[in-house]
């Protein structure tokens, strides 16, 4: 009886040492391939412009590519800012005060207005907004 549990033992033992190996190649074998560099696709380029009456100034608070709040103190009108991305969505939002009578914002992406707005009154503020640039 020793005997045949011994032989049994050593049948399982050698069985699962088996398996396991011939687990360990097909795993191996079946890893994916790295992936291939990723180049981005279809940019997106977001103007943002304030303008106002000529030698005004204005404060312009803005998200960035990143969506990180910026900040132009003093900015002379007109004013622009470039913003090119490959991400799927890009918040667009800007907000300016100038020290004229008449300010305005627009938001284009890729060649077309989004949104444009103008204001005229005393100490004029303004803002622009595209969620969906």
């Amino acid at each position: 009886m020793l005997l045949v549990t011994v032989v049994v033992v050593a049948v399982a033992g050698f069985t699962v040492h088996r398996l396991h190996a011939l687990s360990e190649r097909h795993t191996a074998a079946a890893a994916p391939a790295p992936p291939e560099d990723i180049r981005p696709f279809n940019p997106k380029h977001v103007v943002l412009e304030v303008f106002g009456a000529p030698g005004a100034v204005a404060t312009i608070n803005y998200l960035d590519a990143d969506a990180t709040v910026a900040q132009v103190r003093d900015a002379p009108l007109p004013w622009s800012h470039l913003i090119t991305s490959t991400a799927p969505a890009v918040l667009a939002n800007l907000v300016a005060q100038g020290d004229g009578d008449v300010i305005g914002c627009r938001i284009t992406v890729n060649g077309v207005v989004k949104d444009e707005r103008t204001v005229s009154k005393v100490s004029a503020y303004t803002y622009c907004l595209d969620k969906a640039a």
